[in-house]
């Protein structure tokens, strides 16, 4: 039985434009303005990290013009590659990637949700009472925030239920929320630039505390671009879909460079907002940007009106990566690298109901023992590991099938998608010796990138039991 193909084109655009503004819009320019320290530095990250995730998204795109198949990257991976890359892939989404992004964005759901109902904690005492120790890698205190984390969980289990009963429901959802989200966007972004209340000053004014040169600057730089990149990821969760999708090798492409565009002009907006009426030495000590930002403007009204429409943005962008990420698991059960039960369509409500149940319990649990930028940055490391190896392997396809079908081809081949390599490296690279040495110092709990590579590692043995099961 196969999955119905009922996604057109602007529903396509809807998912990308839903998987990408999600909660990093709202959170992470705070912390980017902390690490920067230049208003003209924080808006060159978000540029380099959006023509660097289009480069991406022209490589995803030839790629699933030639393979229009649900499962988008594992079944990239696995005709590169081999099943055990495919593997490892699928696993880490399961297991890092797509988890503790939905994770994330459902906890900055709740977050900001407790701004109109109170959420109860514990005392900090009790909040470190309970700790669980990776040595080496990780202090977890799973009571920390529990009133937000267990209305997190009970998004994540709303949501599961939604997508495990109807496709199509849940494609009317995230298109209403999308649209809804991009127009209360829109409208902020208009209301602060055009209130007077700003000054253009701040478009140019360094924090005070701004002295980064040489190295330091260029660790800045790099870890500010993890906060752009968990803001854009999930462009390519369209993909995972393309077998639901009408006139895929067409329509795939198109709705990858539309909403993608969309999303970088809308992110651009939003932090000249952002600055137009918070220095960014103020924006820095900000944990709510957005609703400190709109407060400047309409006082306590505007800052409830954000905090809704972050509510409602985060709640969209949670359903469409729990919609889109279920197909990774559900293309893992159905080519038998996974339990099989996991590749099964309900036989009632044709959608993969069991894949999503996967992704729901193991997302509620990353719930738990985390919080929003442990488990963003944590999966913007292991995604981008993977993005590096679907871009080699693009070279690798252009050599090995020159002949196949390509409705479309990347512009600027080879250099863009070599930029992009070469970027991803880099990237990789610099994280992992930054997570490392703030973890020795002490500026961060976890090494959220070698975490995420243990997590990986652990499902190798899994592969070796599923290929026995499968001969």
């Amino acid at each position: 039985m196969d999955l119905k193909k009922n996604i057109g084109l602007w529903p396509a655009v809807s998912i990308v434009m839903g998987s990408v503004i999600g909660s990093g819009i709202f959170m992470k320019p705070a912390t980017m303005a902390g690490q920067l320290g230049s208003p003209v530095l924080l808006i060159a990250v978000w540029i380099v990290g959006g023509v660097i995730s289009i480069f991406g998204a022209m490589i995803y795109s030839e790629l699933g013009s030639m393979f229009p198949e649900t499962g988008g990257p594992y079944v990239y991976l696995q005709k590169i590659y081999g099943d055990f890359t495919a593997f490892l892939y699928g696993w880490s989404t399961m297991a890092v990637i797509n988890t503790a992004a939905l994770a994330s964005i459902a906890f900055v759901c709740a977050d900001y949700g407790g701004y109109f109902i109170h959420l109860p904690h514990f005392s900090p005492a009790v909040e470190t009472s309970v700790k669980w120790h990776i040595p080496y890698i990780a202090d977890i205190y799973p009571l920390q925030n529990f009133g937000v984390k267990t209305l997190a969980i009970l998004i994540i289990v709303l949501l599961t239920g939604l997508n495990y009963l109807s496709t199509r429901s849940g494609n009317a959802l995230q298109f209403i929320a999308t649209i809804v989200k991009t127009l209360a966007l829109a409208l902020l972004i208009g209301g602060i630039l055009f209130s007077g209340k700003g000054s253009v000053k701040n478009f140019i004014t360094n924090s005070p505390e701004f002295h980064l040169k040489g190295w330091p600057l260029l660790a800045a730089f790099i870890a500010a671009t993890t906060g752009a990149f968990s803001s854009y990821d999930g462009w390519y969760n369209v993909n995972m879909v393309a077998g639901e999708i009408k006139d895929p090798r067409r329509n795939l492409t198109r709705s990858l460079l539309i909403g993608l565009s969309a999303c970088i002009l809308i992110y651009m907006l939003s932090n000249l907002a952002y600055i137009y009426v918070l220095p960014v030495g103020q924006m820095a000590h900000s944990p709510l940007v957005a609703a400190d930002a709109m407060e400047k403007v309409l006082g306590t009204t505007g800052a409830a009106l954000i905090a809704l429409l972050i509510v409602i943005s985060a709640f969209g962008a949670t359903h469409i990566n729990l919609l889109t990420n279920a197909r990774i698991v559900f293309a893992m059960g159905e080519s038998r690298t996974f339990f099989a039960w996991a590749g099964k369509v309900h036989p009632r409500f044709r959608t993969p109901g069991n894949s999503v149940l996967v992704m729901g319990v193991w997302s509620s649990i990353f719930v738990i023992s985390g919080s929003f930028d442990i488990l963003a940055d944590m999966f913007v490391f292991m995604a981008w590991v993977f993005y590096g190896l679907t871009a080699i392997g693009f070279f690798i396809l252009r050599k090995r099938m020159p002949q196949a079908d390509r409705p479309y081809k990347v512009q600027g081949y080879p250099v863009l998608p070599l930029i992009f390599i070469l970027f991803t490296a880099f990237y990789i690279g610099t994280t992992l010796y930054n997570d490392i040495s703030n973890y020795n110092s002490g500026k961060t709990p976890v090494v959220n990138s070698v975490f995420g590579i243990l997590l990986t590692a652990a499902g190798i043995p899994l592969y070796w039991y599923f290929k026995k099961q499968k001969r």
